[in-house]
């Protein structure tokens, strides 16, 4: 068994973000930030997981339920990190070992750098061991007091002096810590400070008085800790996510033509050979494999795009599957369960909603297919309109394989037209249309000799 547990502190507010959404919830590249922390510390060999949660405490709890062995604690009031830790005894009473703490907004921290900060504490016996990092611009972060090489104190920013926060080594807010002393040593932090909060930090001074061990792992890249406490440190961290994404699709055989215009979430796969042209934005979980390309302004959530597949300029894609050698666009739009079969040619401005459209089958201009099953080598001739909603309900619409539908005509739902059946352009269809029959369904025309002559002297 494991004596690795894990807490999670995700109960601020985040005032600076200025949102009544949790912070912890806002998305970077696709996920919510909370998230990578959960993946991170999946590097571990980990007995427990305890999540912090107070603010928006029912909203962090739905997203992170799912996560495996993953249990909850609330910290209300909101009275600091020491105070969010003292919420936690219950639920880590009783065990040993050591505890990985780290924040929800950190979502650069990787699984490597937990594994060595509790392997040297463990090595070194450590009480606690603090994560540090040095940086150019420490505003905002707590420093590390150091004499002769030994760490002696944490101070926040809003309680140091001026020579103090000239120091550039700085906490993380990640620590490894036994467990054994823990909690009898947090009942001695006072909360002596301006937010009157209890600091977490103060267990190194108070270790320190102990006489136990208290060390310090400094990590190289500092950009690996960085929290987000605004929308700008959101925005800045999720282009360093999204570059990385970038630059592994490249090294991987992707054409990305402009990185700096390109958005690729995190879970998004792309296979080898595609092309990605400036101003696309894929995300959530969308895969797209070998061999396709798609244009400039196309966006595409949560949908599978298969190989040598074509999405023309200014295209969105959402919930929806599109089979290998199709061609999209430009200016579809492909809604949630919209099943574009092989060879298929949607065209420009063109709208398919929980439709199937068979192998080989073409709707090349001006087209709406709702709630419909398309055959094979169906032609959907321009301003077809699939009238699927009554005002009450949806119906469907079925098209069968070699079926020719007329320019202008709309389709009311619920109907069928039969294999190899034309419909004429401009027909209103609302009964079954047999197979191998002509449907027309339009007003007659009329033509007057002169009537243009005469209405001009009347």
């Amino acid at each position: 068994m494991s004596d690795t547990h894990v807490l999670i502190l995700a109960a601020g507010m985040g005032t600076r973000m200025k949102s009544a959404f949790p912070k912890v919830l806002h998305r970077v590249a696709g996920r919510p930030m909370i998230e990578y922390a959960l993946r991170a510390i999946s590097a571990l060999n980990v007995a427990s997981t305890t999540v912090v949660v107070g603010h928006g405490a029912e909203r962090v709890q739905a997203v992170v339920r799912g996560w495996p062995g993953v249990r909850f604690v609330i910290q209300e009031p909101q009275l600091g990190t020491g105070h969010a830790l003292m919420q936690a005894e219950s639920a880590l009473s009783g065990l040993n070992g050591t505890l990985v703490l780290l924040a929800g907004d950190v979502p650069l921290i990787r699984g490597a750098t937990l594994q060595n900060l509790v392997a040297f504490h463990r090595d070194a016996d450590a009480a606690a061991t603090v994560l540090t990092a040095t940086v150019p611009r420490p505003f905002g972060y707590g420093r590390i007091v150091r004499s002769r090489g030994q760490i002696m104190r944490i101070v926040e920013e809003r309680d140091a002096t001026p020579a103090q926060r000239n120091i550039r080594e700085i906490n993380s807010g990640i620590y490894a810590l036994k467990l054994t002393p823990l909690f009898d040593a947090l009942r001695q932090i006072a909360t002596e400070n301006v937010p009157d909060e209890y600091y977490l930090t103060d267990l190194v001074s108070i270790y320190r008085r102990r006489k136990l061990v208290v060390e310090t792992v400094s990590i190289e890249k500092a950009e690996e800790v960085r929290g987000i406490n605004s929308r700008t440190e959101l925005a800045e961290v999720g282009a360093v996510v999204r570059q990385k994404k970038n630059e592994e699709l490249m090294a991987a055989g992707v054409t990305i033509e402009d990185p700096a215009t390109t958005y690729v979430d995190a879970d998004v796969t792309v296979g080898a050979d595609t092309v990605l042209h400036p101003g696309v934005t894929l995300e959530g979980r969308t895969a797209v494999g070998t061999a396709c390309e798609i244009h400039s302004g196309v966006r595409i959530v949560d949908s599978t795009i298969e190989n040598d597949v074509t999405i023309n300029n200014h295209c969105v894609i959402t919930g929806a599957h599109v089979a290998t050698g199709a061609r999209v666009g430009p200016f579809a739009h492909l809604r949630p369960d919209a099943d574009i079969r092989r060879k298929v040619k949607i065209g420009n401005f063109v709208e398919v909603k929980n439709a199937v459209v068979g192998s080989g089958s073409k709707a090349n201009h001006l087209a709406y297919l709702g709630d419909a099953t398309v055959g094979e080598d169906v032609n959907i001739g321009a301003g077809t309109i699939i009238c699927n909603y009554d005002g009450a309900a949806k119906h469907q619409t079925v098209i069968e394989d070699g079926a020719f539908i007329g320019s202008d005509s709309q389709l009311i739902a619920p109907v069928t037209v039969g294999k190899g059946a034309y419909v004429a352009s401009g027909s209103s269809i609302t009964d079954d249309v047999p197979p191998g029959s002509l449907a027309v369904a339009r007003g007659r025309q009329i033509i007057k000799e002169g009537w243009v002559e005469r209405k001009r002297r009347s």
